[in-house]
Parts: structure tokens; sequence; C-alpha cells
């Protein structure tokens, strides 16, 4: 989507005012995108960019997945909550299209706040990610926001369509769709990195999706009714599209299911194959929410 500068700037001003929050100086932000980002990076542990400039591949390839990821959940909640997406400089030259989104209008401030602050935390993972990958980063690829959740929806037993961006009940669905599946995406990846420094921020991020999922799972679980039997539908829609019954709902034998774990209490895991798996909706090189594919090497 296309925007006007006024609404560029609307929203910059927007997730400036989540960094403030966090007392950050104001220049890391918008025009200051480099100081942002080497403060983040400072706080990740050291996520820089001597590994890739060694030319480690496999944490270019792992990390340029995960930035598949983010930019899918950064246009979602961007386009949620300030109606506007990624700008220029943070998708990357050449970035593929992204049909659908729009800003939600929001009947609940908690709600609201919870969506604006996640969308934050979603910028500044593909500004962490882009800049530590520097020229080997991906650019964002195509993105369908829209009929997408008509198909997963439809596959799902919910309804023939479904716009996420109607009500923030529809939002949190939309984002209950693939915030779960970041999360074992992250915990899946965690092994395959090589360099220290790298594994810390990833599992950095890592901690913020689960955080991100949980605030998601729990706000659907205090609506309750049709958003929890719903919820439900769309984890077994994730588990239809890969091998075996992992996946949880956010309620289990009448009780609140909000940390979806193994009987160790642990986060469960997927590898990349399945991840794609479910972002694609069961198709095999595109589809869901990557019309053309994901960009880089993992695919």
């Amino acid at each position: 989507m296309e925007a006007t500068q006024e609404l560029i700037t609307a929203s910059e001003r927007i997730v400036e005012s989540r960094f403030e929050r966090r007392k950050l100086p104001k220049t890391m932000v918008g025009s200051g995108v480099g100081l942002l980002t080497a403060s983040l990076l400072s706080g990740c542990g050291g996520f820089g960019t001597s590994t890739f400039e060694s030319g480690n591949t496999v944490d270019i390839n792992v990390l340029n997945f995960a930035l598949n990821l983010e930019f899918l959940e950064a246009e979602y909640y961007l386009l949620a909550t300030t109606g506007v997406g990624l700008g220029a400089n943070d998708r990357g030259v050449g970035a593929g299209a992204v049909t659908g989104g729009r800003q939600v209008t929001f009947a609940t401030n908690a709600i609201r706040q919870n969506a604006a602050e996640i969308a934050a935390d979603e910028l500044a993972h593909v500004r962490l990610l882009r800049s530590s990958l520097g020229d080997k980063a991906i650019v964002r690829p195509a993105l369908n926001l829209d009929t997408s959740f008509d198909a997963a929806a439809n596959a799902a037993g919910i309804g023939a369509t479904f716009d996420p961006y109607a009500n923030e009940v529809n939002f949190l669905l939309g984002a209950f769709l693939f915030e779960d599946v970041g999360v074992t995406a992250y915990k899946g990846a965690v092994p395959s990195v090589t360099d220290k420094g790298y594994i810390e921020a990833t599992a950095g991020l890592l901690s913020v999706e689960s955080y991100h999922a949980g605030i998601v799972r729990t706000l659907l679980y205090q609506i309750g009714g049709a958003a929890i039997s719903n919820a439900q539908k769309i984890s077994d829609f994730r588990d239809s599209v890969v091998a075996g019954d992992t996946d949880q709902g956010i309620e289990n034998a009448g009780a609140a299911n909000l940390v979806p774990t193994d009987e160790r209490g642990l986060t469960y895991s997927r590898d990349t194959a399945e991840v794609i798996k479910v972002v694609y909706f069961g198709g095999a090189t595109s589809g869901g929410f990557y019309p053309a594919g994901m960009n880089g090497v993992i695919k």
C-alpha cells in the first residue's frame, strides 16, 4: 500500500511515541533509523555484522528466513494501527507489493495500545535484521493480507470470507493465525544459528514474539465465546497442513490454555519446512501470505 507523506509522518509519530515510552531518544526514530538500530543492536547482546562479513551463510540464511516473517508481522500491525505499512527504506529496493490491509477502528483502548506496541516492536525487528544483514538482507516479498485470510477462514471452517481489519476481534484472530507460528519458528531456529552473538539476539527476538503471542491469546480468551472457538479452528487449521498434532488453541477441556507448551512446560518448535507449510497454507513453493513465495535461500 502506497501512502502520502502525511500518513507516513503520522505513522512515524505513533512509532516514535512507543520508543519514547521505553526511554529511547527521539533521534533514534524516523530519519534517525541508523541510531535506533545501533541501540537495538547493542541491546541485543552484540547483534552486529561481523559474522556476515566473514561469509557465514548459515546465519545469513536463517536470519533472512526470520526477516520474511518479520515483514509479514510488521505490515499487518502497522497497517492495522496507522493505516500505513513499511516505508521505502525498510522494505528495500524492488520489494514485492502488499495486497490488503487498512487501519482498524479499535473499540477498546487497551487492545489499541497493545496493537500499537506490537507494531513498534515489529518495525524495530525489521530494521534490526536488515541493518545486521546489510547488503545480504532480502527485500520484502509480496504479501497477501486480503484473500489469504478468506482462504484460511474457509479452510478452518470459520466462514467463506474473513476481514481481519473489520473490528478488533477479527484483528486479534488474524494476528493469532501467525503469531504462534513466529514463536515456534524462532524456537526451531535458535539451534541452527552458529555465532554466539546471534544466538543471544535470536533468543531475544523469540522472547519478544512470545510476549506478543501471549498478549493475543490472553485478549482472545478474555473476549470469550466465538473468539475462543474460532481460535481453536485456526489452531486445527495450522495442524492440518503439517504432520503431527502439536498446535494448541487458547482453551483446553474448558480451562484456559494461554501458554501452549509440551508436557515439560516448554514451547514447541517448528523447523523451517513446517513454518513454510503453515504460512503458505500447505503450498509447496508459495501461497497463503506469500503469493510469490518468500525471498532468500530458505523458502
